[in-house]
């Protein structure tokens, strides 16, 4: 079975939606709209859709420079993710700056390492020196834990395409900091959902022991206890950690019938131990955070029949995308988060636009209008729509190659798509939903 998931997740409804499961269905709506959603009233909590809660477009031609600075994973755990989510930035970068429109962007790029280093602390402290509005990243939530409070401190918007953990709902950051990705409440939801519905009774989980394998790891315990299901054993790890033979025993002596990988690259031990301890590499779960090709890395057969779940749109259906990312890296093998990244850059260069100004604050403080979340604007899909719309003095609602973009009052994308993936003889993976 798949399951399509799209969903508001504003504050005002998380509550609610946390443990819900749907077995057997085709469709997990949460709570909100979305393109093939029904519309749902607005709570006594979300803004009005008036054109009273706009922001003021002054129209005209623009002349502004925009500089902005990137930690994305160039080492560490989450390196595989470093070279699409780069792409992705730079790709925005060119279709910005080939438009004309009186915008240019310049960027630094900047490793955020992991978190067993201070390699973001430094690349910050390096790109705050030279004087940057935005800064795209980290990639890894327990990365931007640990820098969020010096960005956004120094007025600078820190803007994450692949963040998840839900700590930052909440987080006292001025209004500084947002995501494109989705809190892990939906991953998760679509995970133990996924989980149940192949037939699972007993669920053991392998979890990384940081902001993001916590959290994901307590939505989809919830998620599938809720289904019926029982979850037996759970077994924590750090990061740095390189032997995992105790996790592995904790959880196989409890005989679930699946367990759950909530991991970076530790999967590429932990796999084959599990499987050569005789535990079925089809009846394994995996997670955005290491659902990657295997194919160098494990025999033949070895994870046939397992599944994963990945946030975002489906790259195949996105038409000459992923060509034009080629075109930027040519060594590319995985996509993971390259359109949230471009739709993070094209959202801070509309919102400056829309502002006629490139500090932090004032694109802060236009980012979600023109992201659609405090009413109707133009729908526009690219930066050279949006911006000749801006110049016109209009207001706008950009959707882009990440989806549907529509921010609530916390930085956070109310409507989402999670893909659930399998993995082929050959350990590499296809989207089933």
């Amino acid at each position: 079975m798949s399951v399509f998931a799209k969903a508001s997740t504003s504050r005002s409804v998380r509550t609610l939606v946390t443990g819900v499961a749907l077995i057997g269905v085709s469709a997990l709506l949460l709570t909100g709209c979305s393109n093939d959603a029904a519309t749902t009233p607005s709570d006594s909590t979300s803004p009005s859709a008036d054109a009273a809660d706009f922001k003021t477009v002054e129209a005209g031609d623009r002349d502004l420079t925009l500089k902005i600075g990137t930690i994305l994973p160039q080492s560490g755990a989450l390196a595989f993710l470093g070279p699409p989510e780069e792409a992705g930035v730079q790709l925005a970068i060119n279709d910005i700056n080939a438009a004309g429109l009186g915008l240019t962007v310049d960027a630094i790029f900047r490793d955020s390492g992991d978190t067993q280093t201070d390699t973001a602390t430094v690349s910050v402290t390096d790109l705050l020196s030279q004087d940057v509005s935005a800064i795209v990243g980290a990639a890894s939530s327990g990365v931007s834990k640990t820098v969020i409070d010096q960005i956004t401190g120094a007025g600078v918007v820190q803007f994450s395409p692949a963040n998840t953990s839900e700590d930052f709902t909440n987080y006292p950051d001025k209004d500084l900091y947002w995501r494109t990705a989705p809190s892990d409440l939906l991953q998760g939801e679509v995970l133990g959902n996924q989980i149940a519905a192949d037939g699972h009774a007993t669920l053991g989980m392998i979890i990384l022991n940081d902001a993001y394998g916590t959290g994901l790891a307590a939505s989809t315990k919830a998620a599938f206890e809720a289904a019926g299901g029982e979850v037996v054993a759970e077994s924590l790890f750090n990061e740095g950690d390189s032997n995992f033979d105790a996790q592995i025993s904790d959880v196989t002596a409890a005989a679930p019938d699946a367990i759950v990988l909530i991991t970076f690259d530790q999967s590429k031990v932990i796999v084959p131990a599990l499987t050569g301890s005789g535990f079925p590499g089809g009846k394994l779960y995996f997670v955005d955070g290491n659902l990657f090709d295997y194919s160098p890395d494990f025999a033949a057969d070895t994870i046939t029949g397992a599944k994963g779940t990945l946030p975002g749109l489906d790259t195949d259906g996105l038409g000459d995308f992923t060509a034009r990312l080629l075109e930027v890296n040519p060594a590319l093998t995985s996509f993971s988060y390259a359109a949230e990244s471009y739709d993070t850059v094209v959202l801070l260069a509309l919102a400056a636009y829309a502002a006629n100004d490139t500090s932090g604050r004032s694109i802060a403080d236009y980012l979600r209008q023109i992201s659609g979340g405090t009413g109707d604007g133009v729908k526009v899909t690219d930066f050279a729509a949006g911006a000749a719309a801006l110049a016109n003095g209009d207001q706008i609602d950009y959707d882009g190659f990440s989806g549907p973009v529509t921010f609530d009052e916390h930085g956070d994308p109310t409507e989402a798509t999670i893909g659930v993936y399998e993995y082929a003889a050959d350990n590499t993976f296809s989207r089933i939903n």
